[in-house]
């Protein structure tokens, strides 16, 4: 193989994160990369009105109106046939995949934030914080849960992994005394590490 080639192969390795170089020669990263926890969004929300951190970006690949599961109608406490904004968007920095993230909104926040159904690019920054203003409403109590496990087809496709890979699949509940303002679900891939601070 030419050094070329090889030299070619470890700069792609490098620029992945998946070996790093020292002086003391070449090795397999074994730091891991940080994930962005829902309790770090919703942080963000407060102080920068974005959903997004810092140099992240997102791609809506569906926006609408639906008739949900029966979980997610439960936790909106819906009638049957009653519906949601669901919204499904990809997030990551540069070329790496971040998160798959689905969120539900109850169906009138779609009056007061119309872009709730775009998928148009820049729209999904701030719509937390639009939304918020626009219902008048307060997030007052807020719940993660997370657990391994392996991707679906539809996981796997958005994150740019093998069906059955690894993730860090999760849900954050964001509500106020008058009921759930945002349901949503996330995934991480391999690799990814979620942490925060609390206070003891």
């Amino acid at each position: 193989m030419a050094t070329a080639t090889i030299q070619k192969a470890l700069n792609q390795l490098t620029v992945e994160k998946l070996i790093r170089t020292s002086p003391r020669g070449t090795f397999v990263a074994d730091d891991p990369v940080a994930g962005i926890a829902a309790k770090d969004r919703l942080h963000r929300v407060r102080q920068a009105h974005s959903v997004l951190m810092e140099g992240e970006t997102s791609i809506v690949t569906s926006a609408s109106l639906v008739v949900p599961p029966l979980y997610v109608a439960e936790i909106f406490d819906l009638d049957h046939g009653d519906q949601v904004v669901r919204r499904e968007f990809t997030t990551g920095r540069g070329s790496t995949r971040l998160s798959f993230q689905v969120r539900w909104y109850p169906a009138h926040f779609a009056a007061l934030v119309p872009d709730l159904l775009s998928t148009g690019p820049k729209k999904n920054d701030d719509l937390t914080t639009r939304v918020l203003e626009a219902t008048g409403r307060t997030i007052t109590f807020a719940r993660d849960d997370m657990h391994g496990r392996a991707a679906d087809a539809r996981e796997a496709s958005h994150l740019a992994i093998p069906v059955g890979s690894p993730i860090l699949a999760g849900a954050h509940r964001w509500s106020d005394d008058e009921g759930v303002i945002e349901y949503g679900e996330w995934c991480l891939p391999p690799r990814m590490t979620i942490g925060y601070e609390y206070q003891p």
